[in-house]
């Protein structure tokens, strides 16, 4: 500005001006155009915009940074209206329900469990129609979890062993979460048939584990169900594709008989296996013939009349 300048000093520097010194004048105070600058970062303001602050002046940057409040929602500073709700504060177009995302300034809100959400929003919610994830309190749309008695997205959560990011199949062991291959392979009692994890009844057989519906006979399919099963190059056989395949087994021993055998009872026994069930006397030597049976199982004579009259009249009645 021109202006007589005579006695006058900078009111940054307090320096006198020069003769045909261009100066500044702002509010009634004149500055060296050196001296006009940022309290704060000392550069002179950007197309001559300042904002003043206790008769400080601030460039634009610098003003935000130390008093212009920042959006909770898109993380820029606010100039002009400013929402404060929540303990935060937000641009009015950025304060929205997270669930429908409907703008809340001037409708009114709800805080629900540290969520805002319009009045409609929070009515489904205590209707229990939907669900928030406790992470990152958005909707849950997808597969969801259950953690530590919290419904959360998988996504938040990696695997314990291998890192991956999980998804709704994954499994939790002693409070770690694990993909389903992971958990798989933490499990000790695996199923020889299905390769999954045991957690009820167990069948031990062939050196493996078993789900009871999974250890079949390799022939025919079929469950065991309890019944004996006969082992053969490591396979599992039931008695008649056993024998139809392989020849008779014997009752005692469970391997193939070779030589002469005893059939009685519906049973096979190689004839030096052929005993008695209670005392292990050998009943072949008696021709296979003298011998008594109770329970389909075989006894020799005294045995036989040690047991219970009793008890014999009733597991013949049974049988009968």
């Amino acid at each position: 500005i021109n202006m007589d300048l005579s006695g006058l000093v900078c009111t940054l520097c307090q320096d006198p001006f020069g003769g045909s010194e261009n100066v500044v004048n702002s509010g009634g105070q004149i500055w060296h155009e050196g001296c006009f600058v940022c309290v704060q970062c000392f550069q002179p303001f950007q197309e001559g915009v300042f904002f003043e602050q206790e008769g400080r002046k601030y460039c634009e940057k610098d003003f935000h940074v130390l008093f212009a409040p920042c959006c909770s929602g898109c993380g820029e500073f606010i100039v002009g209206r400013v929402i404060r709700a929540m303990s935060q504060c937000w641009h009015p177009t950025c304060f929205k329900c997270v669930s429908c995302h409907c703008e809340l300034a001037d409708v009114g809100f709800v805080k629900n469990q540290g969520r805002p959400l319009c009045k409609k929003c929070n009515a489904e919610v205590k209707a229990g129609s939907k669900k928030f994830c406790m992470k990152c309190s958005l909707p849950i749309q997808g597969d969801h979890i259950v953690y530590r008695f919290q419904v959360v997205h998988p996504e938040h959560f990696n695997c314990k062993t291998c890192g991956k990011a999980l998804n709704g199949k994954c499994k939790e062991k002693e409070g770690e979460l694990y993909c389903l291959r992971c958990y798989d392979n933490l499990e000790s009692s695996v199923c020889g048939g299905c390769r999954r994890p045991i957690e009820g009844r167990i069948i031990h057989a062939l050196n493996k584990t078993w789900h009871p519906e999974h250890f079949v006979c390799c022939h025919c399919e079929k469950p065991f169900e309890g019944r004996r099963h006969y082992e053969k190059k490591g396979l599992a056989y039931c008695e008649r594709d056993y024998k139809a395949l392989f020849g008779d087994v014997c009752f005692s021993c469970n391997r193939p008989c070779r030589g002469d055998v005893v059939n009685v009872l519906n049973k096979t026994w190689c004839l030096e296996h052929f005993h008695c069930t209670a005392c292990d006397e050998a009943l072949a030597s008696k021709g296979g013939a003298r011998y008594a049976d109770m329970d389909d199982r075989p006894y020799c004579k005294h045995c036989f009349e040690k047991i219970p009259v009793e008890l014999r009249r009733r597991l013949k009645k049974q049988a009968e």
